[in-house]
C-alpha cells in the first residue's frame, strides 16, 4: 500500500502522517508513506520528528512536470491532498495564488494520476466556507444548500470540489469529495483565529504582551471538531465513503457549536487571566466575514460510521497547551 501525502509537512498533513506511521508500526508493515515538501520553502517544524520515518518527495504542485514526475513515481494507491492556501485573509491579495495552489495543484494531481495511478484513491478536503452567505434560516447547512462564497479562497475550493466530480464522472477517477467544517487543534499556525487567541494568551501569561488580545470578526459562530477526529474522518472516508459523492464533515454536538466571541472568552477564563481587554483592528477583520458554518453531518455519519470523540473544551485545553509550549521554548515567536 503506497499513500501519498501532499502537504506533508502542514497542519493537517502532518498530523495524517502521524496516524500513517502509528498505523504502520503497529498494523500494517505493508504501508510504504510518501509526503511532499516543497523543496527549502516548507517549514518542517511540525514534522522534526518524521523526518526519518517518512519519504519526503520535494514537489511544489503548481508545477504540472514535477507532479507528473512525482506521481509516476509514487504510483499512490491513496493519495490525502493537503497541500493548500487555506488562509482565508490573504486570499483578497493574491486570488491568483490561491487558484494555482487550489484549483491548479489539484488539476496538476488530477491528471497525473488519471496517467500513473488511475486506480488511486484521491481524498479532497473542501471546506464549510464554500456556503458563504448563509442565513439562521438556512441551518443545518447540507449538501444542497446553495453556495454564496464571500471570499476568493472559498472560490477556489468550490472549484477544486467540482474539478473532483468532473474527474470522476469523466474518467471514473476515486475521488473522495468533502467538505470540512471549521478543525482546530495542534499545530494551526497563529494566523487562524482560535491559534491567534491561544498563542496572544501565552505571550501574555510570560510577560511577554500586554494584556490586550487583538482579533478580527469574533460574533460569527461554528462547530468545531478536533483534527485528530478529522483525521480519522479521512482515513474511514478512504475506506467507506463513495467516490464522486458529496459528503460534509464536522461535529453536530450542541456542546461543540459556539461563536468566536465564547471560545475567546474561555480560553481567558482557563487561563485564569484578568484584567484582559479584547480590541477589533482592521489587520486582522475580513472584508466579508460568514456569520454562520453549521453543517448537517448525518450523510457522513450514516454511511461511515464516525464519530467525533473530543468535546471543545478537550479541543481548547489542547490548542493553548500546544501555544504554552511553543512560545515558552521560543519567546521571541
Amino acid at each position: 500500500m503506497r499513500i501519498l501525502v501532499t502537504g506533508g509537512t502542514g497542519f493537517v498533513g502532518s498530523h495524517i502522517l502521524d496516524r500513517l506511521v502509528e498505523e504502520r508500526d503497529t498494523n500494517r508493515q505493508d504501508i510504504q508513506i510518501f509526503a511532499t515538501r516543497r523543496y527549502h520553502l516548507s517549514r518542517r517544524d511540525k514534522v522534526e520528528h518524521l523526518e526519518n520515518l517518512v519519504e519526503w518527495v520535494d514537489c511544489d504542485i503548481t508545477d504540472p512536470v514535477g507532479v507528473n514526475r512525482m506521481i509516476e513515481y509514487v504510483k499512490p494507491d491513496r493519495c490525502f491532498n493537503m497541500a493548500a492556501e487555506s488562509f482565508v485573509s490573504p486570499s483578497w491579495n493574491g486570488p491568483h495564488r490561491y487558484m494555482d495552489v487550489n484549483y491548479h495543484g489539484t488539476v496538476n494531481l488530477l491528471e497525473a494520476i488519471k496517467e500513473y495511478s488511475p486506480y488511486c484513491v484521491y481524498l479532497n478536503p473542501g471546506s464549510g466556507e464554500e456556503y458563504g452567505d448563509i442565513t439562521l434560516e438556512e441551518l443545518p447547512i447540507n449538501q444542497h444548500t446553495e453556495l454564496r462564497p464571500v471570499n476568493p479562497y472559498a472560490v477556489t475550493k468550490v472549484a477544486q470540489d467540482l474539478i473532483c466530480y468532473v474527474y470522476h464522472k469523466s474518467f471514473n477517477l476515486n475521488t473522495i469529495r468533502l467538505r470540512t467544517f471549521n478543525h482546530e487543534g495542534p499545530r494551526r499556525e497563529r494566523y487562524f483565529g482560535i491559534a491567534s487567541y491561544a498563542y496572544q494568551i501565552s505571550k501574555i501569561k510570560l510577560g511577554l504582551q500586554e494584556k490586550i488580545i487583538k482579533v478580527g470578526h469574533i460574533d460569527d459562530k461554528r462547530n468545531f471538531t478536533h483534527v485528530d477526529d478529522i483525521v480519522d474522518a479521512y482515513f474511514i472516508a478512504m475506506e467507506k465513503a463513495e467516490p464522486g459523492k458529496l459528503y460534509i464533515v464536522g461535529s453536530e454536538d450542541d456542546k461543540n457549536v459556539a461563536t468566536f466571541r465564547e471560545v475567546l472568552y474561555t480560553l481567558i477564563n482557563m487561563s485564569g487571566l484578568d484584567g484582559i481587554k479584547i480590541i477589533q483592528v482592521p489587520e486582522f477583520t475580513r472584508p466579508t466575514n460568514v456569520p454562520y458554518l453549521i453543517g448537517d453531518t448525518s450523510d457522513f455519519r450514516n454511511t461511515t460510521g464516525w464519530t467525533p470523540k473530543r468535546n471543545l473544551e478537550e479541543i481548547l485545553t489542547s490548542i493553548q497547551n500546544y501555544w504554552d509550549q511553543r512560545v515558552k521554548n521560543h519567546p521571541n515567536l
